[in-house]
């Protein structure tokens, strides 16, 4: 079950975090995975990661906030192998409310988190249209509850369950299926790094805090999510599309 032997896998952000597990579980089941990345150095060793275990793996330094350098790069990809499977993970993060959000942060987060999306999903259709394929998008549970100084991020989350229902719509004919993830917080680098550039000295105390605030009592694993991208963008889930699945402890229907 959850086999990916000879499909080819696209995956944004994939040099870290939830992307770099996605990327090694995808290449362990058997899938030709193409990593997109801004990290060299992170994507470069994700690749390798899966080649040392047997698998194919393919390093492309990627921009998405550039329309242009992601058709390249797409379409590079797609006079090699038929795409079967595109994971939008890429995406950056705000602190702040409507209030603390500057013109640049609004820019920056719309960018990447939007137009990002956008411009993989623009350049991926014409070829997933070809013989069917999936799409799985990273949202986030902030798109579904209010979470504290959080406006730009909720809002970019949000565009990005609207863009997985529309797809998923507009294509049903070509059998492309689109669904999308909203986890809660996962325990990545970023989150190690977020809590001792603004918490410095108070470390463990934050971490305890942040995974509390999750009913299940801990942050997710990379891997976990990981998983559940697995299944969905695997045939086991062939029924399954225009659907948005929080992956977040209770954190949605438990956290009164």
């Amino acid at each position: 079950m959850f086999s990916l032997l000879g499909k080819t896998a696209v995956v944004t952000g994939g040099g870290s975090g939830i992307g770099k597990a996605i990327s090694v579980l995808f290449g362990k089941q058997g899938a030709n995975v193409y990593i997109l990345d801004m990290d060299e150095t992170g994507g470069a060793a994700t690749a390798l990661i899966i080649t040392e275990a047997g698998g194919n793996a393919f390093f492309k330094r990627c921009n998405i906030a550039s329309s242009e350098q992601v058709k390249e790069i797409i379409d590079e990809i797609a006079a090699k192998d038929s795409l079967d499977i595109v994971v939008n993970n890429a995406g950056i993060a705000h602190v702040g409310n409507l209030e603390k959000t500057s013109d640049d942060d609004f820019e920056r987060l719309i960018s990447v988190n939007v137009k990002g999306v956008f411009h993989v999903l623009k350049a991926v259709i014409p070829y997933l249209k070809i013989k069917g394929g999936v799409i799985l998008n990273m949202a986030s549970v902030a798109s579904s509850v209010g979470i504290p100084d959080r406006f730009a991020y909720t809002m970019t989350k949000s565009a990005v369950v609207g863009m997985t229902l529309s797809v998923a719509k507009d294509y049903l004919a070509f059998r492309i299926r689109c669904n999308c993830i909203s986890p809660a917080r996962v325990h990545t680098p970023f989150v190690d790094g977020f809590i001792a550039k603004n918490y410095p000295g108070r470390e463990e105390e934050m971490f305890r805090k942040l995974s509390e605030s999750q009913p299940i009592g801990r942050m997710a694993q990379p891997g976990e999510i990981a998983n559940l991208a697995l299944y969905l963008c695997s045939d086991e889930a062939s029924f399954i599309t225009g659907c948005d699945y929080p992956i977040d402890g209770g954190f949605i229907k438990l956290n009164n």
